[in-house]
């Protein structure tokens, strides 16, 4: 009896009956859609968060959880920033654009936000930041704010999105692998989904 109990209590993971799989990035044109809807709605938080995270191409336990201290100085906020990754414990460094320090700057004078701070505080604890579940459920409505079909994306897209612009201009994997912190070149050829002739053409051109 006892072990039927336990097995009816037992929580189910957040993905049961969900499309699961690599999420694609979003298209240039795409970012720039959710980016002017958020600015029309005027949603700082949301606009703040969404362009870094496209530019800081962070994990979303790594995302929810920067302070203010990380992005920003009493100058202002820092044109590249680094924070240490909780998956893998490696450091890894980002630049943060113009275009979101303005929204990043306007949001902590909104939020009136400390040093110390969260940068994307809870509303529930002042204390606690926003959690990986509730980043995920923004990405959903930002995803829906163009017409595109949530169940297709998730918060990996937007980390995977300027990674991939970098690659399709560049070719040059290396630093998309700096960039995404990865420890193998391999995992990144996968987390991109590079097709294996292009991966060939890359290792091809490199000199050992």
């Amino acid at each position: 009896m006892e072990a039927n109990t336990n097995s009816n209590s037992r929580s189910f993971p957040w993905n049961k009956d969900k499309l699961v799989g690599q999420k694609p990035p979003l298209k240039l044109k795409e970012v720039w859609a959710i980016r002017m809807r958020l600015q029309l709605a005027k949603r700082h938080r949301d606009l703040a968060m969404f362009n870094l995270a496209i530019d800081s191409k962070l994990r979303g336990c790594d995302l929810v959880s920067l302070t203010v201290n990380d992005i920003a100085t009493v100058t202002g906020v820092k044109s590249r920033a680094g924070v240490r990754q909780r998956k893998t414990g490696r450091p890894v460094q980002f630049e943060i654009t113009e275009q979101t320090r303005e929204a990043l700057t306007r949001w902590i004078e909104r939020a009136t936000l400390g040093p110390n701070n969260y940068l994307f505080p809870s509303k529930i604890k002042a204390s606690h930041h926003i959690t990986t579940r509730q980043y995920s459920r923004l990405t959903t409505r930002w995803i829906g704010l163009i017409g595109l079909n949530p169940d297709g994306y998730g918060t990996h897209s937007f980390r995977r999105t300027k990674a991939s612009l970098i690659y399709k201009r560049t070719g040059n994997i290396r630093a998309v692998q700096l960039l995404l912190g990865h420890t193998k070149l391999e995992s990144t050829v996968r987390y991109l989904g590079i097709e294996i002739d292009d991966a060939l053409s890359i290792a091809e051109e490199m000199d050992v």
